[in-house]
C-alpha cells in the first residue's frame, strides 16, 4: 500500500487549558495569541551567524564514541525540572511513584534484564560496525477520548450540580480544571517561540526528553558517522507526536542550526490501509477488535477492583455526589502521571498509597501483557514487519516477500529503505516497542510466564516501564569481536539494560548479551516463519485462554 515521505517544513504553536472557577472546565488559550503577526521566514529573522562574520576559528574535533568507554546513565530519581511527586504515606521515603507509571514514566535506565555483568559499553575486545535504534516518542498529553478527559467531564457535571462537596485530600477538585491537551507532545518539550523585542525570532521545538536524547545518541555512536557515504534516512510515522519527538531527536543528534540539511527525514503516514511497519495497528483488524484489541484492559480491570478497593473506601466519603468508581480512581492515578509530566506537577499523586501505586504499575504491565506483549495473540504479528526490515538491513538483502505491515511501495526502494547505513533511526509507540520485543522473541521478557490478575508475583520479568516508558530506546548494536572489519555478534539494549538472547535458536548464553550474527539471523529467519500474520490479524477467532497465550501468537 501506498505511504507519503515528507521533509521537515514548519513548526505550528502550541495550545493549553486555561484556569477555571469550576471543577473539570477545558477552556482553551492559545499561544500565540491570536492575530499574532508571524515572523517572515528571511535570514533577517532567522540568523545563523553567518550573516554576522567574525565567528573565530571553527575546526571540527572528532566525533565521540562513548559507548566504546564510558556512559552515563538515566536516573528517574531525578525529576528536575518535574516536581517529585509522593505517595499519600511516603513523603519522606525513598519510593519513586515515578517508577510506578508503566509506559507513562520517564525513561530510566534497567540496570538487568537478567545479565547482572553486562553493561551498553561495547565490551572489551569488540568493535563497534553499526547500531539500530528504536525510539518511543517525548512525554504526550493523553489520547483522545481518554479515561482523563472522561474523568474531567464527569468531575464537571457534577460539580455544578446541586449536592456536590468535596473535603480532606479532595477539596482540591472544587477548583480542580482539566488543562492537558490530547495525543500531541506536551510541556516537557514546549513549542517555544523565543522574542526579542518585538519580533518572533525562531520557532523551535525543543524537548526536554526527545532533543536531549538525540545528544546522548551522539555522544555515544557519533564517530558511525564517520562511515556514512551519504546522508542518513531516520524514519519516524506522521502524527504529530511522532514528528515532532523525530524532529527534535535530529536537532539533537546533529545541530539545532543544520540538521535540516544534514539528514532525510522520511515521514510515513500513520493511518488506516497504510502498511508502516512503525505502526502496524491499522492493517491488523483482529487487534482492534472488542475482545482481541482490548483483551489487555479486560485483564488490567479484573485487578484494579482488587487494589483499589481500600481507595474506594478511605477516598469516597471525601467527596459527596460523586461516585468513586475503581475505573474512575485508576483514571485519577493516571492523571498524575499525566498531569506530573506535562505540568509539573499534579495532586493526584498523593492520594494514593504505596501499595496503591505498585499496584497501579502492575495494572499497566497486566494492560501491556495481554494487550500487546506475549500474552496477546497479535502481538507477534504486529511486530513481524519491523523484524522483517531489520533482518533485511542487517543482511543488505531487500525484502521480497510481502506478508506482513511492511511497505512494498517504500520499503522496495533504496532511497526510502536504504540497507548500507551505519546508523539506522526509528521512531514509534509503546505498544509497537512491546509488540516488537515479543516478535524479537526476547523471552527473558516473559520468563515468568503469563501474569496473574489476583495478585503481583514476588519477582516478575515482564516491567512496562522498563520496557515502554516515554522515550523508551531499544539499540540493536552491530560489533565485530574480536575487532575487524567485518561484523561478527550482535546484542540488543534496552533502555541500557542488556537483554538476553537465549529464546533465539542459535543464541547462546553470553554474560554479555552477544549472539553470533550468522546464528541471530538464522533464528530470525525461523521465527518469521512461525509467526501466522494472515491467521493472527484476519481469522475468525476468540480469545484462548490466557495462559495458553504466551509469545504473541494464537497458540497452535
Amino acid at each position: 500500500m501506498l505511504s507519503a515521505v515528507v521533509l521537515l517544513l514548519a513548526l505550528p504553536f502550541c495550545t493549553a487549558d486555561s484556569a477555571s472557577s469550576y471543577a473539570g472546565s477545558t477552556l482553551v488559550d492559545s499561544y500565540p495569541p491570536p492575530g499574532a503577526t508571524n515572523a517572515p521566514a528571511v535570514n533577517a529573522y532567522f540568523p545563523d551567524g553567518s550573516q554576522v562574520g567574525y565567528a573565530g576559528p571553527t575546526p571540527t574535533g572528532a566525533e565521540p564514541a562513548a559507548i566504546i568507554t564510558a556512559i552515563p546513565f538515566s536516573k528517574v530519581e531525578n525529576a528536575y525540572p518535574l516536581s517529585r511527586p509522593h505517595s499519600a504515606d511516603g513523603a519522606n521515603t525513598n519510593f519513586n511513584v515515578m517508577r510506578q507509571w508503566g509506559n507513562l514514566a520517564p525513561m530510566y535506565s534497567v540496570e538487568s534484564f537478567g545479565l547482572p555483568d553486562a553493561s551498553p559499553i561495547i565490551p572489551e575486545g569488540c568493535g563497534l560496525n553499526a547500531v539500530h535504534l528504536l525510539m518511543r516518542h517525548g512525554a504526550r498529553y493523553p489520547t483522545s477520548d481518554s479515561g482523563s478527559s472522561h474523568f474531567a467531564s464527569k468531575i464537571h457535571a457534577a460539580a455544578s450540580k446541586e449536592g456536590f462537596s468535596v473535603t480532606g485530600d479532595l477539596k482540591f477538585l472544587a477548583t480542580w480544571t482539566y488543562k492537558l491537551g490530547a495525543e500531541i507532545l506536551n510541556a516537557l518539550r514546549p513549542r517555544l517561540a523565543v522574542r526579542l523585542f518585538s519580533f518572533t525570532i525562531l520557532p523551535l521545538t525543543l524537548p526536554f526528553i526527545s532533543f536531549s536524547n538525540g545528544v546522548a545518541f551522539r555522544y555515544r555512536y557519533g564517530n558511525l558517522l564517520n562511515a556514512f557515504t551519504d546522508l542518513p534516512v531516520f524514519r519516524t510515522t506522521s502524527e504529530d507526536r511522532m514528528v515532532d519527538s523525530a524532529l527534535n531527536f535530529a536537532a539533537g543528534f546533529f545541530d539545532i542550526r543544520t540538521y535540516k540539511t544534514d539528514y532525510h527525514q522520511e515521514i510515513i503516514i500513520e493511518g488506516v490501509n497504510f502498511n508502516n511497519t512503525l505502526s502496524p495497528n491499522h492493517v491488523c483488524p483482529n487487534s482492534n477488535t472488542a475482545d482481541i484489541g482490548k483483551f489487555g484492559g479486560t485483564q488490567a480491570n479484573k485487578w484494579a477492583n482488587i487494589y483499589l478497593k481500600d481507595a474506594q473506601m478511605r477516598l469516597q466519603p471525601m467527596i459527596q455526589g460523586f461516585n468513586l468508581t475503581i475505573s474512575r480512581l485508576a483514571d485519577m492515578q493516571t492523571l498524575c502521571a499525566y498531569e506530573t509530566v506535562a505540568l509539573g506537577y499534579s495532586k493526584f499523586c498523593n492520594l494514593f498509597t504505596e501499595e496503591e501505586w505498585e499496584g497501579y504499575e502492575y495494572y499497566v504491565d497486566l494492560s501491556f501483557w495481554y494487550g500487546h506483549g506475549p500474552g496477546n495473540p497479535t502481538a507477534a504479528a504486529q511486530g513481524l514487519g519491523y523484524v522483517q526490515e531489520l533482518v533485511s538491513r542487517l543482511t543488505h538483502t531487500p525484502i521480497n516477500v510481502w506478508n506482513s505491515s511492511t511497505n512494498s511501495t517504500l520499503d522496495s526502494s533504496n532511497i526510502t529503505f536504504p540497507l548500507n547505513q551505519p546508523i539506522y533511526v526509528d521512531a514509534s509507540h509503546d505498544t509497537v516497542i512491546s509488540n516488537i520485543v515479543t516478535a524479537l522473541n526476547f523471552t527473558s521478557l516473559a520468563a515468568t510466564g503469563p501474569l496473574p490478575t489476583d495478585h503481583i508475583p514476588p519477582r516478575r520479568s515482564y516491567i512496562a516501564s522498563q520496557i515502554a516508558p516515554f522515550a523508551s530506546q531499544l539499540v540493536a548494536q552491530v560489533l565485530s569481536c574480536p575487532a575487524s572489519e567485518e561484523p561478527t555478534h550482535i546484542r540488543f539494549v534496552l533502555n541500557d539494560g542488556v537483554v538476553p538472547l537465549t529464546g533465539i535458536r542459535g543464541c547462546t548464553d553470553d554474560s554479555n548479551g552477544l549472539c553470533a550474527l550468522p546464528s541471530f539471523i538464522s533464528g530470525m529467519h525461523e521465527r518469521i516463519g512461525q509467526i501466522d500474520y494472515a491467521h493472527d490479524c484476519f481469522a475468525k477467532y476468540t480469545i484462548p485462554k490466557p495462559d495458553n497465550i504466551i509469545d504473541g501468537r494464537y497458540p497452535r
